[in-house]
């Protein structure tokens, strides 16, 4: 997993309340299991037409969006069904942040776990940055996440909580697996142990 410290770029507006997973990666694309490739697919129903075109006003579509690293949402993005597949597609499409006032619990603990950084902040402050988010590439954030700070493009910072543990994995790109590995001297030390003390297991 790719650690995370600071990003800046530019922010798409998506301003609609109550974004859910389906939403985000429809269903009819959750039958792979590889976290690549699923950016395409993003904001499907969204973005594109019946015909399979791209949709020219939905935001991501739009020349000043396209490389959007942040999102800034309306509130409880992330909602519906439990999914993984939804931080995969955004990761896949290049989001690495996603700035709301709330998000569901699994979706928001499932970005910790693929390198995306969901942050919640107040109504007014999603307000002012979802101002900025507007003015396309003539304004962009910046995340520190080592001081757990976003700047509006003039110069305003919020400040935002994180758990401290995943801010930890977060930043030296560490997930389940990795956390796993860190203790990977002392797995192999207890195994030792354990094939010494019960060779019948």
């Amino acid at each position: 997993m790719d650690k995370f410290t600071t990003l800046t770029g530019v922010a798409a507006p998506m301003p609609l309340v109550n974004i859910d997973t389906d939403m985000i990666i429809p269903k009819q694309f959750l039958k792979t299991i590889k976290r690549s490739g699923l950016g395409v697919n993003l904001f499907d129903e969204m973005r594109y037409n019946d015909d399979g075109s791209e949709n020219p006003d939905f935001v991501l579509n739009k020349p000043a969006y396209r490389e959007a690293q942040i999102i800034v949402a309306g509130d409880n993005f992330g909602c519906g069904s439990s999914r993984e597949h939804a931080p995969w597609a955004l990761l896949d499409f290049g989001i690495r942040c996603v700035i709301s006032t709330s998000f569901a619990d699994i979706f928001y603990n499932n970005c910790f776990k693929n390198g995306i950084l969901p942050i919640a902040l107040s109504a007014e402050q999603v307000a002012v940055l979802l101002e900025d988010a507007e003015k396309g590439q003539n304004a962009r954030i910046s995340v520190d996440l080592e001081s757990q700070q976003v700047t509006a493009a003039d110069g305003e910072v919020f400040s935002f909580e994180i758990d401290q543990f995943k801010k930890h994995c977060l930043m030296n790109g560490l997930d389940d697996i990795g956390l796993t590995l860190g203790k990977a001297k002392s797995i192999d030390a207890f195994e030792a142990q354990a094939a010494q003390s019960r060779p019948w297991v």
